[in-house]
């Protein structure tokens, strides 16, 4: 691969047409997003096929993503938080300042994960009987989280540091550093589940194997002399100013990803409850529909990450009409991909649940609940760009606010109160309704903080 200059690299981010300059961010880490989602989403495809136990593996798995979906969502609370704030130091000249963050954000992401890795192994099995886990599911759960947990701190690593290494415009680098692990997670998995006869922890070994050449990967690029930031000893003494700026951007992204697990938490508990002896089927449906959900906002995240550092740097560098002509394009390619996502989950449902399991009840039933759920997917296009552009920008109050609003203050009180009047099929339409409130208050609140933006810096 052809080495870029780190001048050239700030030059293309101050001057660089944006749409040919987005696109070209944009492309390798959307990619690198879909190929990411392979991660689970292979786990639950050879599971779910498994000979004569496959749905009820599926739904032990599907138990477990509120874990992984929390474990995912403190690398984010540290790489989306010190990367966008390194971005916005670069483009202020402050190299120094940037690779502070770097560095803290190295020593955090260790530390994080050595301590989710003790608490979560602890309590495994509470948590997964806590999250709706049942006699025939628990055992499935139990295996493959047990030894999922073993990788904690590669997924840190290699989620966390990798948002720094697309920060400062090395999307092609930041894409190798997924593919790597997917595509080995991909190979691993029909040997470790079938050759090997491990079944369910086989898929675990896998995972844990692929996170680690991922994370070393990562790891290497950043210790070497190739990018402008990189790790050192002096940048990882822990600085709390810092430490606390990062946090509080990266909360946005870190409440987004915990929502996702409380609400599947939450959505679970209730299919049990309303799904009567259905239960574990509607969970395991829930299983294809989260997976599903995954793969529609790969792309919408990668082209969101495609801009962020164009955004970021901008930010730094006062430049307003780069800020709204970087929006304005991330708009009509988010748009264009949800439009698209959203037509083949409405129209090829069953095909999709295909590629998950061969029981015909369940295909069936996935058919009926995505086309319910994900309805009106199709406007989170513009909310996702509006969400995280706040974000790019440094704005923590609105990026906390509106990572919130869509999950816990809309979509969790719809659960719980539609059911009482339309039964199971509510807990799926409250998320086709939460996403149409969420896309209109936040983009009149966007609208208005552009507006904003361009008279604070005299545009």
């Amino acid at each position: 691969m052809k080495r870029q200059n780190n001048t050239d690299i700030n030059e293309q981010l101050a001057h660089a047409k944006i749409l040919p300059l987005l696109l070209r961010l944009t492309i390798p880490t959307t990619v690198a997003q879909l190929v990411n989602a392979l991660y689970s989403i292979v786990d639950r495809m050879y599971i779910g096929r498994m000979p004569g136990v496959g749905t009820m593996a599926l739904s032990g798995l599907g138990l477990t993503f509120p874990i992984i979906m929390l474990i995912t969502a403190f690398s984010s609370l540290i790489g989306m938080g010190g990367a966008p704030l390194a971005s916005i130091r670069m483009g202020a000249g402050d190299k120094e300042g940037a690779q502070r963050y770097l560095g803290n954000a190295f020593s955090l992401l260790l530390i994080i994960g050595a301590v989710l890795t003790v608490v979560c192994t602890i309590w495994r099995d509470p948590m997964l009987l806590a999250f709706g886990a049942s006699e025939n599911t628990l055992p499935y759960a139990s295996d493959y989280l047990g030894i999922y947990l073993l990788g904690t701190v590669f997924v840190q690593l290699s989620l966390g540091l990798n948002a720094f290494i697309n920060a400062q415009g090395y999307a092609g680098m930041g894409m190798i550093t997924v593919i790597i692990g997917a595509v080995l997670n991909v190979v691993l998995d029909p040997i470790f589940i079938y050759v090997f006869d491990m079944g369910i922890a086989g898929a675990a070994v896998a995972t844990v194997i692929s996170q680690f050449v991922s994370a070393a990967w990562v790891v290497g690029f950043l210790c070497s002399k190739k990018p402008r930031l990189t790790i050192t000893l002096r940048d990882m003494r822990l600085d709390w100013g810092i430490i606390k700026s990062s946090c509080a951007l990266g909360v946005s992204t870190f409440t987004f990803m915990l929502n996702e697990s409380i609400v599947v938490i939450v959505l679970n508990r209730l299919l049990r409850h309303y799904g009567g002896t259905l239960g574990d089927l509607h969970i395991a449906s829930m299983a294809i529909l989260s997976s599903v959900g995954q793969i529609f906002f790969m792309p919408l995240k990668g082209i969101i990450q495609g801009a962020q550092p164009i955004i970021s740097y901008n930010m730094g560098a006062r430049n307003y009409p780069r800020i709204r002509e970087t929006v304005h394009y991330a708009r009509v390619c988010s748009i264009t991909c949800a439009v698209v996502m959203w037509a083949a989950m409405v129209f090829l449902p069953q095909h999709i649940a295909l590629a998950f399991t061969p029981d015909r009840e369940l295909i069936s039933l996935t058919t009926i609940t995505m086309r319910l759920m994900y309805s009106t997917v199709f406007v989170l296009g513009l909310q996702m760009v509006n969400q995280n552009a706040f974000i790019a920008m440094g704005n923590t109050r609105y990026s906390f606010f509106f990572g919130i609003l869509r999950k816990v203050i809309l979509l969790l009180p719809l659960a719980f109160i539609l059911p009482f009047f339309t039964g199971v099929w509510g807990i799926y339409a409250a998320e086709a309704i939460s996403n149409l409130i969420t896309v209109v208050v936040t983009h009149v609140v966007f609208t208005k903080y552009l507006r904003q933006l361009k008279l604070e810096f005299g545009c």
